[in-house]
């Protein structure tokens, strides 16, 4: 029966030499508690070693520097050998001496390591040359990642088949007649996108068993964006310059509007919002107010109002007398502008 390993942990292990010259002279003049250090950096971790020449046993401990979240620990040890000078055998000072810590905030320290009493270090340093070489190992454990193999996902195509299938007219099952040109679409989803749809072909109008419908009072060009719409969520004729789609736009705004098409109606509005000129903002500002277009509408007779030159040109063209016919409101708004802007 064969038996698999998962590892679990790593460990970083980092070896550096630590050399004392003068250990005799160390070894007189500093007192209990002083201490001679250095840092290290240890797999990104700072670290401090901390010798103390002046104490019982001249102990070397670990400090750890790097500062982390409270509940970071991280898991070490640290050895310590004597490598000069060579204490004589059977001396347990030969052997690498080592502790364990968990480090959970800076300038936490380790137990300290004795090496040997410092009578004994004097002695043999005499013997065998006036320094100290001690060699310190740091071991750091790691937890792995658990990781898992994915295979990345390809992006969305969806809208791709739903053209497809707007395109190719495979199942459908209600044709409409706009203008004279065919479009065969699916009522399902048609309703799914439309709550007009779901009430004409779900609910109890004449339309619901009906196979083919007309539609009135709408350019085939418009019907086509608007389906492309509905089964894609992308209209490319918005994507050019809008003086090149500004009617496309008004138009596709009031069939946004008509089938209930929230998201599309926004989007013309942003569309005409971002291209508001003396041509075509009455005739805008009509379009808003007949389809409650709020923030349209505002933006509308701040550029009407915005200097009396504007004013004048807008009034003088023939979008502003369809707007005086058609939504006398539109100009009241216009006015009380006026009005508070002067004031």
């Amino acid at each position: 029966m064969a038996t698999t390993c998962t590892v679990l942990t790593g460990a970083v292990r980092a070896v550096k030499l630590l050399k004392v010259d003068s250990f005799r002279l160390a070894y007189k003049t500093m007192r209990e508690g002083e201490f001679l250090r250095t840092s290290w950096n240890v797999d990104g971790h700072d670290v401090e070693i901390r010798w103390y020449p002046g104490t019982a046993m001249a102990p070397v401990e670990l400090v750890f520097l790097t500062k982390t979240a409270s509940t970071c620990n991280v898991r070490a040890s640290f050895g310590c050998l004597l490598v000069h000078p060579r204490l004589p055998q059977p001396h347990i000072g030969n052997e690498e001496k080592t502790v364990w810590h968990v480090f959970k905030h800076p300038k936490d320290c380790s137990l300290r390591v004795s090496l040997v009493d410092r009578p004994v270090l004097l002695d043999q340093t005499s013997r065998q040359g006036d320094y100290l070489t001690v060699q310190c190992t740091v071991t750091i454990l790691k937890e792995l990642a658990y990781t898992t193999t994915t295979v990345p996902a390809p992006a969305s195509n969806m809208h791709q088949h739903f053209r497809e299938l707007l395109r190719n007219g495979t199942g459908a099952d209600v044709t409409f007649l706009v203008s004279g040109k065919a479009f065969a679409a699916h009522k399902l989803v048609l309703a799914a996108r439309s709550p007009v749809f779901m009430a004409e072909f779900f609910g109890d109008m004449k339309e619901k068993s009906s196979r083919r419908v007309e539609i009135k009072d709408m350019e085939a060009t418009v019907f086509g964006a608007l389906l492309e719409f509905i089964y894609t969520d992308n209209v490319p004729e918005l994507d050019r310059e809008l003086e090149a789609v500004a009617t496309m736009a008004q138009h596709l705004l009031a069939a946004a509007d008509r089938y209930g098409i929230d998201r599309l109606k926004i989007m013309c509005e942003g569309k005409l919002i971002g291209g508001i000129t003396v041509d075509t903002a009455a005739t805008t500002l009509a379009l808003a107010e007949q389809h409650n277009c709020p923030h349209l509408k505002e933006k509308c007779v701040e550029f009407i109002i915005s200097t009396p030159a504007i004013l004048d040109a807008v009034v003088a063209t023939e979008g502003s007398k369809h707007l005086e016919a058609s939504c006398p409101s539109a100009l009241t708004s216009i006015v009380l502008s006026t009005r508070g802007r002067r004031n």
